[in-house]
């Protein structure tokens, strides 16, 4: 009796060693998933994140690392953007001639001054018949935007603001894109950030589209966002009540009604640094908070 007992006991200890050694091992195995997955996670914070402007010091815009233009299409879509200004006349000409210098062949492009009391208005002389203008007070942004847009036949539609710049082949990436995907109604794409005197400071990669993020952030570039007139004729104009986030709304609002989104892989638009946006100025004081 007592040797059947000690070699059940032997028996009992053996198995528990066995479980231990197993546990030991399941240990072991979440212990490296464990480091690997933080180790993913700081390569991940190493990156910089889409809303950090300056990434690094300044360096010349290097246009050669960009891709080709694609070739228009046969017939290409009538493409009108809105510039929004209001005292910018320091910024206004480099976007002036960032989307004239498209040579697309089938664009409207409209800028719309809130009266301006720097050298805006002479600015906009300059251009002769290249560009429509207007300068008169507005009520806003998006007030300036609505005006912009009033009474004008297009295919496609987009708003520039006044320090920020196309970069070279994107209206026809954009009318090349709208072509091939029917389906499609609301496009954005890549953003660099540039500073003050146009030097490349980062860029921001951003990810394909998704309608639950959406509504949590509005990550998507504005200045790079375009849509078909389709879209605005079914959910109306800019909010006026709005003066930051008037495309996020819009944006929304478009999803909401049913109209697909999707992102181009391709840097479309520069967005500028500098101390006199409204974007810097808030982004700076949150961060002081």
């Amino acid at each position: 009796m007592d040797d059947e007992f000690g070699r059940q006991i032997l028996e009992r200890l053996k198995a528990i060693e066995q479980r231990l050694d197993a546990l030991d091992a399941s240990q072991s195995q979440l212990k490296e998933a464990y480091a690997r997955s933080r180790a993913h996670v700081r390569r991940l914070w190493l990156r910089p994140p889409m809303w950090t402007f300056e990434q690094h010091p300044p360096h010349p815009l290097d246009l050669r690392t960009l891709p080709a233009a694609p070739p228009l299409p046969k017939q290409p879509p009538r493409i009108a953007i809105v510039t929004p200004t209001f005292n910018y006349g320091r910024f206004l000409g480099a976007t002036i001639d960032s989307v004239i210098g498209q040579n697309y062949p089938n664009l409207f492009y409209h800028v719309q001054d809130a009266a301006s009391g720097d050298d805006t208005v002479q600015i906009l002389k300059g251009y002769g018949d290249r560009i429509s203008w207007r300068s008169e007070p507005d009520g806003g942004q998006s007030d300036a935007i609505n005006k912009g847009f009033a009474n004008i036949d297009c295919d496609i539609m987009a708003y520039l603001n006044s320090d920020d710049t196309l970069l070279p082949g994107t209206l026809a990436s954009i009318a090349n894109f709208f072509e091939q995907r029917p389906d499609v109604d609301f496009l954005y794409g890549h953003r660099i950030f540039i500073d003050y005197a146009g030097s490349e400071i980062g860029r921001a990669v951003f990810p394909a589209h998704n309608g639950e993020a959406l509504k949590y952030a509005g990550y998507v570039p504005q200045e790079t966002m375009f849509w078909r007139r389709r879209v605005w004729d079914k959910v109306g104009p800019m909010n006026t009540e709005f003066h930051y986030a008037m495309d996020w709304d819009f944006m929304l609002r478009a999803e909401a009604a049913g109209f697909k989104v999707a992102r181009l892989r391709r840097f479309l638009a520069c967005f500028r640094v500098h101390d006199e946006q409204k974007t810097t100025r808030n982004y700076t004081s949150l961060r002081k908070c």
